[in-house]
């Protein structure tokens, strides 16, 4: 068996975006818009048919551009994001100042961190400290836990399909909890952390020791910096306590709410071992160190007097394909695609291979209720049926990818049938230049990591290179909860 193979019990499906029906390639709202504006064209043009000349060639611009693709998305979207970023560029909205002024929320996170707060908590069951980040608008608590994963490469087949299946019993518990909005698995390369194993052989090296023998550590101590990197993961679980039957009223009933529902989640058995709830200092290194990776291996202390407001930039620059911040230059990527074929379960190895660069990988997830997840599908199954049908009445047949993609639907559906979950997904990845030369080199190990998991297709953030960039922080936000 080639070492990119693995047995076929061990490889998901079932990966599918959500798809409206409509006219010509178009949603089924650029459809109905489309209709509207041609009726109002018809309307004006009974009293002035001149306007036709004008009004049914931008119509049809605007039409074609909202059918054309570009990047994975419409054309129309395309355009008309980089047209509000370039406006809100000109007016210095996507630049960060962080000001020693008395205005309210001067010194806040930037971006769609400006509403968090930190709250250091204590937790009655482990008796130690948590980190909870309070969301002031919308009221939302996100707790993370810091996670220590096992490798799962030499494992059984049969340990794995047990570590899928105990993963889907969360997904499912999380389903039925209505307290429960999102969620967020984040895992943090950082290169170069054997330093500090250097530094430890350096004091404890014996000078009566052999010549060969010192060669050898040496030599070890010399290429371990840049052979080793640090691995951080963590679990951000977003937590709405006043969706509780009896909604608590002070901030300290909130988190403890917010608490007892984490508690409620059940990791044993996924592949991964908790290390411990993340206090407010984890959560403050884990932040500031992603804005400044040369601070990620700083002793605790340096990070217990920031306020949460320090551990955020000084000054921050959102640009159309990278984010520039304090120490260094930030690429942030998002899902364009997923294969359509079964993919092996290991099929992020190549984004969680070190680099020379600092890399974060966040998949998000937003599980959907039984009622919301039939609902969805049984609306996706006729959007399937109804294109290919329209197909099928304008050029006789239906497409194979049309019908590929009902039976897809159809599968899908039968899976929820069984039991299984419908959950919004997506998958964000940020590497992190120290400097603004080495950002094409940055790219270029992003791309090649990117290729290198055969299949998944992703896409430069345009114009969201700060909120995917927070979005990959345990900052409580999560692109998709809903308000």
């Amino acid at each position: 068996m080639a070492a990119h193979e693995v047995p076929r019990t061990l490889t998901v499906d079932g990966f599918r975006a959500r798809r409206s029906f409509g006219a010509g390639g178009l949603s089924k709202n650029a459809t109905i818009a489309g209709a509207m504006v041609l009726v109002a064209d018809g309307l004006i043009a009974t009293q002035s048919p001149a306007t036709l000349l004008v009004t049914l060639p931008v119509t049809g611009a605007v039409i074609g551009l909202a059918a054309a693709r570009r990047h994975g998305m419409s054309a129309l979207t395309y355009y008309w994001a980089k047209m509000s970023w370039r406006r809100a560029s000109s007016v210095e909205s996507t630049a960060f100042r962080r000001l020693l002024l008395p205005h309210p929320y001067a010194l806040d996170l930037p971006g769609v961190g400006a509403s968090s707060t930190l709250i250091k908590a204590h937790d009655p069951t482990t008796g130690k400290s948590v980190g909870v980040v309070h969301d002031r608008t919308t009221g939302r608590m996100t707790v993370s836990t810091l996670l220590a994963p096992g490798g799962s490469l030499m494992a059984p087949t049969g340990a794995v399909q047990g570590c899928l299946r105990s993963w889907s019993d969360v997904l499912d518990a999380m389903s039925t909890d209505e307290q429960i909005k999102g969620a967020s698995v984040t895992i943090q390369i950082t290169p170069g952390a054997g330093e500090a194993l250097g530094d430890d052989v350096k004091e404890r090296l014996d000078p009566g020791a052999p010549t060969l023998a010192k060669q050898i550590i040496s030599e070890l101590v010399r290429t371990t910096p840049h052979a080793t990197a640090s691995v951080a993961p963590w679990m951000s679980v977003t937590v709405d306590p006043a969706a509780s039957a009896v909604p608590p009223t002070d901030l300290s009933e909130q988190v403890a709410e917010a608490l007892k529902v984490i508690d409620s989640i059940d990791l044993a058995g996924t592949g991964t071992d908790i290390e411990r709830r993340a206090t407010d200092v984890d959560l403050r290194r884990l932040v500031r160190s992603a804005y400044d990776p040369d601070v990620f291996n700083a002793r605790s202390e340096e990070f217990e007097a920031l306020s949460w407001s320090e551990c955020g930039p000084q000054a921050a620059d959102d640009g159309w394909e990278e984010y520039s911040h304090d120490g260094g230059v930030s690429i942030s990527w998002v899902l364009r695609e997923m294969p359509r074929r079964p993919i092996a379960y290991s099929v992020l190895l190549p984004l969680l291979a070190p680099g020379k660069f600092q890399r974060r990988i966040t998949l998000l997830y937003r599980v959907l209720d039984p009622h919301e997840g039939e609902a969805v599908l049984e609306r996706e199954i006729s959007h399937a049926r109804h294109r290919a049908q329209a197909t099928a009445e304008v050029k006789g047949r239906a497409k194979w990818s049309q019908r590929a993609d009902t039976q897809r639907a159809e599968q899908a559906a039968a899976q929820m049938a069984a039991g299984s979950q419908v959950v919004d997904w997506t998958l964000m990845v940020t590497t992190t230049a120290r400097s603004a030369a080495q950002v094409p080199a940055a790219r270029q190990e992003l791309e090649r990591a990117v290729k290198a998991t055969r299949g998944i297709r992703m896409r430069p953030a345009y114009g969201a290179q700060a909120a995917v960039f927070a979005a990959g922080l345990p900052l409580g936000y999560n692109p998709l909860v809903r308000d």
